[in-house]
């Protein structure tokens, strides 16, 4: 990723910074595309008292809590993030797009993912794009793979049009990003930590996106991810739920 003052050039820029705008920059970002998550405010989680039907919590978990352990997931894997409001999406020529932001920087990007529910007008001047009004919101029409008919430009979870759940739009947040891989130059990716031998003993090649560890480094990854957790659930979040602004006005 290439950093000035003002410009800044990535792979893949992503717009929105809940469970869908996270878990699709995890997934790129470990694919090997030079990704930044760009964002203002706080994802409409924060307004969850408790997360209950995430799997892998049985007893529910902090929604806030939640959006901070994926925060620190994409960076650990290389994912940039920028705290910015964009304001406009235009296709720049050749293969990338200008992201503007109302702080006056410029982001190039050859693939964009919006995920930013619900905002939707910055992509608003770009003619192919289709936008569905139902209600009060604006979605972004795409397809089964998240396209929306401009090469290189995507959309995922509830600005997509899908349901109003964490799970479900982290999902969407993972497939869209599959596509964009896909689309990309880089190989098939199968995201898979295997046991030593599993491909190769069997003679053949590690697929790309997969990796082979010894049973010494399994250990010592199980152990980080133990201390990690439990670092995280050693005490209560500190901040509480944010009400829904029209409650904060009364």
């Amino acid at each position: 990723m290439t950093t000035t003052e003002t410009e800044t050039t990535c792979d893949v820029c992503i717009v929105g910074a809940g469970p869908a705008g996270l878990t699709a920059g995890l997934f790129t970002a470990r694919a090997g595309l030079e990704t930044l998550i760009v964002n203002t405010g706080e994802p409409i989680l924060r307004r969850n008292s408790h997360l209950e039907n995430v799997p892998g919590f049985p007893a529910g978990v902090n929604s806030r809590l939640f959006l901070d352990m994926l925060v620190d997931q994409v960076e650990r894997n290389g994912c940039g993030r920028l705290e910015a409001e964009v304001t406009e999406v235009t296709e720049s020529g050749g293969e990338r797009f200008a992201v503007a932001t109302a702080d006056e920087r410029l982001i190039r990007s050859d693939y964009v993912i919006c995920a930013s529910w619900a905002e939707s007008n910055y992509v608003a001047g770009i003619d192919e794009i289709g936008l569905m009004k139902r209600g009060s919101k604006t979605y972004i029409d795409v397809n089964e793979e998240g396209e929306t008919g401009v090469d290189g430009l995507y959309a995922a979870g509830r600005l997509a049009g899908e349901p109003h759940q964490t799970v479900v739009a982290a999902g969407h947040g993972a497939k869209v990003a599959l596509s964009v891989i896909h689309d990309s130059e880089v190989p098939f990716y199968n995201d898979w930590v295997a046991p030593e031998g599993y491909f190769t003993e069997r003679g053949r090649e590690v697929p790309p996106g997969c990796e082979e560890i010894d049973e010494e480094e399994r250990q010592r990854r199980e152990q980080q991810s133990m201390e990690v957790m439990q670092e995280y659930f050693d005490s209560s979040h500190p901040e509480m739920p944010t009400q829904h602004p029209s409650v904060r006005e009364e």
